[in-house]
């Protein structure tokens, strides 16, 4: 349910706090939510028992991404879907050099409070009430000092500002991602009339390059522990190609475009070596294999192979104990004959689905279990039979 400003003012109320305390351990399975909305509900009436059952299951949720404070804090189900991990909210705060920021579609207050915590003033613009609302309990639950105003940006926005960081929502009112930059809400041309020193948009890490040529600055593709999450543009960082940008909790990671002689390709050897996607969506493939002296297995898949273990956080890697060309009936009789009767499938530039492989294999009952990589060499399809994954 979509939390109305009544329902906020119930669940800030000290009645509502303490209820959410009692109710912090509770079973908010889908089974037994009739019966503890039934027993909210004798104290309560049905919006308060609703409030208090939604807040509690987005508390559960926020939990990776607001370790600290999830507990105390308001979320709505989109603001929390849309709130960047801690150590990508940390880390673009980080970045931002101005003491003075202006965060435009703030929502529920996450990025302005990342940058509140580095030092910065803060003011944050959201076009929902309810969500400003949400971001001063925020606010105040970690005792940040960042001001936050309900203001359509489509009208005009405050100047003044040495960074303004935009994040348009990325989503339609039915909860469905919008795929084009202008038909973000509001649209990525808004940007265009900002003036500030430095200027952010989050995007989606699925973004089509193509939309963003006529904008110029970078765009860096952010992995955190090798989970793509989100993209940004940098408006006035010179136009280069995109950067990869890795968090891991060990430190921060990036690797650029450069220019670099043509990488070897060559058939399997004993290490296969799955790249970050934030490598995968700069097209920084190359560049990775030069850098770990490894070979792609073709011209166009994105999967590195090496003669040892390579060491990196850019990547999984594989010990691959065999391989072959494409044979449905060689590769079942290969995997009977070692008494294989678990297999999990990866694919890239494959043409069947994981589970139709696995149905078509039809492997009897055995011990052990083997990772397949169905990809191609030299244009051609080949399975690699490789043991369990090792992270650099």
């Amino acid at each position: 349910m979509a939390l109305s400003l009544a329902d906020i003012d119930f669940l800030r109320a000290d009645r509502a706090s303490r209820i959410l305390a009692d109710y912090a351990d509770a079973d908010l399975s889908d089974a037994n939510t009739l019966p503890l909305l039934t027993e909210l509900r004798k104290s309560l009436s049905a919006p308060e028992a609703g409030a208090i059952l939604t807040t509690l299951r987005l508390r559960k949720k926020a939990i990776t991404k607001f370790p600290r404070y999830a507990p105390a804090m308001l979320f709505t189900e989109a603001g929390l879907q849309q709130a960047s991990h801690p150590l990508a909210r940390r880390y673009r705060a980080g970045l931002v050099e101005s003491d003075n920021v202006l965060d435009l579609c703030c929502g529920i207050g996450a990025d302005s409070l990342a940058f509140a915590a580095a030092g910065s003033q803060v003011l944050g613009l959201d076009i929902n009430p309810a969500r400003i609302a949400i971001a001063r309990h925020n606010s105040a639950i970690m005792r940040l000092n960042a001001t936050f105003k309900v203001e359509d940006i489509r009208n005009s926005i405050p100047t003044g500002y040495g960074c303004i960081f935009y994040d348009p929502s990325r989503r339609d009112q039915q909860g469905r991602r919008i795929r084009h930059v202008e038909r973000y809400q509001p649209p990525l041309s808004l940007a265009i009339g900002f003036e500030a020193s430095e200027i952010i948009v989050k995007l989606s890490p699925g973004i089509d390059l193509r939309q963003l040529a006529a904008y110029g600055g970078q765009v860096e593709f952010v992995s955190v522990s090798g989970q793509l999450t989100e993209a940004l543009l940098w408006l006035r960082h010179p136009k280069l190609p995109p950067k990869a940008t890795l968090l891991t909790e060990r430190g921060n990671f990036h690797l650029n475009h450069r220019d670099i002689e043509p990488v070897e390709t060559a058939a399997p050897r004993a290490w296969l070596i799955e790249p970050d996607p934030a490598i995968l969506r700069a097209g920084l493939v190359q560049q990775l294999a030069q850098a770990l002296n490894a070979a792609m297995l073709d011209e166009t898949i994105a999967y590195l192979t090496a003669d040892h273990q390579i060491q990196t956080p850019w990547g999984r890697s594989w010990r691959i104990l065999d391989w072959m060309p494409f044979q449905l009936k060689r590769l079942r009789r290969y995997l009977v004959d070692r008494r294989v009767g678990r297999v999990t499938v990866k694919k890239r530039g494959f043409p069947l689905a994981p589970e139709e492989l696995i149905d078509r294999l039809r492997l009897k009952a055995g011990a052990a279990s083997r990772v397949l990589v169905m990809t191609r060499h030299q244009g051609k399809p080949i399975a690699i039979i490789c043991k369990e994954a090792s992270f650099g």
